[in-house]
């Protein structure tokens, strides 16, 4: 197996690991983080913050280090248009992560406040569809290597 194509398949899996949990995060544990209530809801944050980090940060390095490979050496597989394209959505949901979500977390750990759940939901919202359209674009691109 060539290394661009050993890439592209770490991308593609990790990609679409996050599209999968992003999906799961938007519909399902976000919205229920409002009905822990106050008296846990310290508690629970942290213990999400630490059980998802578990999960979460193994898979957007991979991502991480297989998009910039890929705009490296993609070769016949990845343009490098395609790849800085998929670089671009990737910095979009690693600011949004850095700047919109942790400090929401951060406050969050500090009890419950509906406003910064309801922003924490809404602005979530950025991430899912850019990681969405990052495994739409990743699927493309194992399409076309699949010939």
């Amino acid at each position: 197996m060539s290394a661009p194509t050993a890439w592209l398949l770490l991308q593609v899996g990790s990609t679409w690991g996050m599209v999968g949990l992003i999906w799961f995060v938007q519909l399902v544990h976000y919205p229920l983080m409002g009905r822990v209530g106050s008296e846990h809801f310290v508690t629970y944050e942290a213990g999400h913050v630490q059980r998802t980090s578990r999960v979460v940060i193994p898979l957007m390095l991979a991502e991480l280090l297989s998009s910039l490979a890929l705009a490296l050496e993609g070769g016949d597989l990845v343009s490098r248009p395609e790849a800085m394209f998929g670089l671009l959505l990737l910095a979009g949901v690693w600011a949004s992560t850095f700047f919109l979500q942790v400090p929401l977390h951060e406050r969050l750990g500090d009890g419950f406040a509906a406003s910064d759940h309801e922003r924490l939901v809404r602005t979530n919202a950025i991430r899912t569809a850019l990681w969405s359209a990052r495994g739409v674009l990743v699927l493309a691109w194992l399409a076309r290597a699949l010939g």
